[in-house]
């Protein structure tokens, strides 16, 4: 089980990887560091486990070497920059890093021109070097206290303790929770639901809390709004691991709803080295379908064409082995051959409460979802 780790845990992480820098310094040895490769030809998929890993690729960046020097560097000063915030219990966004790293050095070339270097050119720079330690030292950056723009929701009977002050995500009238940057450091204090809804749509996920739908059905909605962000995917995987909550995903019937699905329940192909702690591999899908248009009879106003891109994507996920199994096989192909795609919305053309009187109930209660 994954367990909060501590800020203590945290610093040691940190100052060991720099310590293991230093000590090679002092020995009179180039200074290098290892980091796990973040690209695709290094995911691996854990059919044991059933969740996307990082394989065991390694780079070697080393101080002496001209092409990783810089690399070398920007790893340093971003180590010691998170380090500086964690000894201090301070908690800098990412941009905040940016800023506080980012400087111009001056200096001479071999022929005595003036020259200037920038420690980072834009922020995509420094959150790459952010990543890097991450993989480097198996912390995410939220453990790291590192804050990031937050988009996930949760409402239901739940209820969290926030710096000692408890919330019940049942009394919070139209609106919901907003799940922090961080949610290990929230204290679930009690659950009391039968099962996780995730939406991939707010607009979604408001109707249905504005319904009640989670106080009819007696579960927990949560929403990621589109493609979910880590804080979102933590919180997900907490209830499940700590509670044992059976997970269920609604999203359009898309290959961008469907991988949505994927990453809840696989983790992610960009973010593989997180799935240990954000994937929950016994997530079920009972978003729409291309089997539904005509097992649920969708109205053709509401069916939309595929683009050339919806098609692309669904024949590379095809291939992708977490879309192995035979029921999403025959989904991706059904839908390579009509070319049809609907959104959830298109469930209306029934009346706006069958989504929440008939779809949903119907697909959980019959066991009609996809693993």
């Amino acid at each position: 089980m994954s367990g909060r780790v501590s800020d203590e845990e945290v610093i040691r992480r940190l100052e060991e990887f720099g310590k293991s820098i230093a000590m090679q310094v002092l020995k009179g040895m180039p200074p290098r560091m290892e980091i796990p490769v973040r690209t695709l030809s290094n995911t691996i998929w854990d059919e044991k486990r059933r969740i996307l890993v990082l394989g065991p690729a390694k780079a070697k960046r080393e101080f002496l070497d001209m092409k990783e020097s810089r690399k070398f560097m920007q790893t340093l000063l971003m180590l010691s920059l998170i380090l500086m915030a964690r000894r201090e219990g301070d908690f800098p966004t990412i941009r905040d890093l940016y800023y506080m790293g980012k400087h111009t050095i001056r200096y001479r070339d071999v022929h005595g021109r003036e020259r200037t270097e920038e420690t980072w050119n834009d922020q995509q720079e420094s959150n790459s070097v952010i990543q890097d330690i991450e993989v480097a030292t198996g912390l995410l950056r939220e453990e790291m206290g590192i804050m990031h723009d937050a988009k996930g929701k949760i409402v239901g009977r739940i209820v969290i303790k926030s710096k000692g002050y408890e919330i019940d995500c049942s009394k919070l009238g139209s609106g919901a929770y907003a799940i922090p940057p961080n949610p290990d450091r929230l204290e679930i204090v009690r659950v009391e639901a039968d099962y996780v809804l995730c939406i991939e749509k707010d607009a979604i996920f408001e109707r249905l809390n504005e319904e009640e739908f989670w106080k009819r059905e007696n579960c927990i909605l949560i929403t990621g709004k589109g493609q979910p962000d880590r804080a979102t995917r933590r919180m997900v995987r907490r209830l499940w691991e700590e509670f044992g909550l059976p997970i269920y995903v609604l999203t359009d019937a898309d290959p961008y709803g469907w991988y949505i699905y994927s990453v809840y329940r696989s983790g992610s192909i960009s973010l593989s080295y997180e799935s240990e702690k954000l994937a929950c591999p016994g997530v079920r899908f009972i978003g729409l379908t291309t089997s539904d248009i005509r097992d649920y009879k969708i109205p053709k106003n509401f069916i939309i064409a595929a683009t050339e891109r919806d098609l692309k994507r669904a024949a590379e996920m095809l291939r992708y082995p977490w879309f192995k199994s035979e029921a999403w096989q025959r989904e991706l192909k059904l839908f390579l051959r009509q070319k049809e795609k609907v959104e959830i919305e298109a469930l209306s053309g029934h009346g706006f409460r069958f989504l929440s009187d008939v779809y949903i109930p119907e697909k959980i209660e019959k066991k009609k979802w996809i693993e």
